[in-house]
C-alpha cells in the first residue's frame, strides 16, 4: 500500500495531506498492511518482489501516469488499486476503470471518503467463503467454478479475476435465470454507497465478458436485459 509516514506539524493544505498520510497509514497498519515505494517505477518494481495488498496511485506523475501504472500491474497481478486525480472528465473515470482500476477518486475529496473508499476496496479484496452446503464446482457452458479454491476455467483455460471480478461473478452464479438490476449488484459487490454509480458497473460486467466470453460482443454467460438488468439465463437441458 502507498504512504509516506510524515512528521510535519506544518498548517494549511500540507498539514491536510499529512494528516490524510497520517490516517490511511493507521488503517494499513490495523489491518496488518505495510506502506510502499512512492515513484511508480519503485512501485512496479516492488509489487513484483513483494505483492502489496493495495496500491494508492494519482494519474498525475513524471515519466509513468496512474494509467501506465494500472495498465503495468495489471500484466502481473490482481492486486486492488485506487486511482486519485484532479480529472473529472467520465472518458478519463471509464478509461481507468477499464484498465483495471477498482475505484477512482476525484479530487478534491475528503479524508473521510478516501478513507471509505479505501475500506471497501479492501473489504471487496477478500474472497468470499464457501457458503456451507454449496456445491464445490460450479458450471455453465465452458465456463466452470471451484468455490473452494476461488478459481475460475473457460474450457481448460485458468481465467485470472480480480477479487471484485470474482464477486461479480458469484451474484450470477448464484442467481442463475435471475434478472440482477444494476442497483442489486453495486450493493452486493461494491457497497450501497455505490448504488448509484453505474459506470464502475458497465465497465466491470465489459471487463468480465472480455474474459469469460469466445465473444463478448454476443456473451452466453452475462447477458443483458435491456431496461432490466443483467443475468446468467439457465442452461438448455
Amino acid at each position: 500500500m502507498t504512504g509516506t509516514p510524515v512528521r510535519s506539524r506544518s498548517s494549511g493544505p500540507r498539514a491536510a495531506h499529512v494528516e490524510l498520510a497520517r490516517r490511511i497509514l493507521d488503517l494499513a497498519r490495523n489491518r496488518g498492511l505495510g506502506p510502499g515505494a512512492h515513484l511508480p517505477e519503485q512501485g512496479l518494481a516492488q509489487a513484483i518482489m513483494d505483492p502489496p495488498d493495495l496500491v494508492i496511485t494519482d494519474l498525475q506523475m513524471p515519466r509513468l501516469d496512474g494509467f501506465g501504472v494500472c495498465q503495468r500491474l495489471r500484466e502481473f497481478s490482481n492486486v486492488p488499486i485506487v486511482i486519485l486525480t484532479a480529472r473529472g472528465e467520465e472518458q478519463d473515470r471509464v478509461r481507468g476503470l477499464d484498465l483495471g482500476a477498482d475505484d477512482y477518486l476525484v479530487k478534491p475529496f475528503s479524508a473521510t471518503e478516501l478513507l471509505a473508499r479505501v475500506r471497501a476496496v479492501l473489504r471487496r479484496a477478500q474472497v468470499p467463503a464457501e457458503t456451507t452446503g454449496q456445491a464445490r464446482f460450479f458450471a455453465h457452458g465452458d465456463l466452470k467454478i471451484d468455490f473452494a479454491r476461488a478459481e475460475v476455467w473457460r474450457g481448460e483455460e485458468p481465467v485470472s479475476l480480480s477479487a471484485t471480478e470474482y464477486r461479480l461473478l458469484l451474484q450470477f452464479t448464484h442467481n442463475v435465470g435471475k434478472i440482477l438490476t444494476s442497483e442489486d449488484l453495486l450493493t452486493s459487490v461494491w457497497g450501497a454507497e455505490y448504488r448509484n454509480d453505474k459506470e464502475i458497473l458497465w465497465v466491470s460486467i465489459a471487463r468480465l465478458r472480455q474474459k469469460l466470453e469466445a465473444d463478448a460482443h454476443t456473451p452466453h454467460h452475462i447477458v443483458t436485459r435491456s431496461g432490466l438488468g443483467y443475468l446468467m439465463p439457465p442452461l438448455e437441458s
